[in-house]
């Protein structure tokens, strides 16, 4: 029993460690964006999660590591999008399976 009892401590140090981490990533993402900028990025965080994520830690990254002069603006947003879309870009491939197709005809 005892353990279990400290199972439930860990996991709650580790889940007010992660809202600590996710409060302070917002503050600094707050701060790197202009009003617009910040629009978009949810407006990206609501159509694709994943592609949000990856750009808000984009962002985290460069306001951290001082290669960010003073707030970015949506065009700047924007072309940080284009550019992680060139890297990330999925091919979709399409297969028609056409026997299929012509095996259920009604025509008989």
């Amino acid at each position: 029993m005892p353990s279990s009892k400290f199972c439930s401590v860990c996991g709650q140090a580790q889940q007010e460690q992660q809202e600590q981490q996710e409060a302070a990533k917002k503050s600094i993402v707050g701060q790197a964006l202009s009003q617009e900028a910040a629009a978009r990025l949810n407006t990206i965080r609501l159509a694709k999660p994943d592609k949000g994520k990856q750009l808000e830690a984009y962002i985290v990254n460069l306001a951290t590591s001082g290669r960010m002069m003073g707030k970015m603006t949506e065009p700047e947003l924007i072309s940080i999008v284009e550019e992680l879309n060139k890297h990330t870009s999925k091919s979709t491939k399409v297969k028609f399976d056409r026997r299929r197709a012509a095996l259920d005809s009604d025509s008989d």
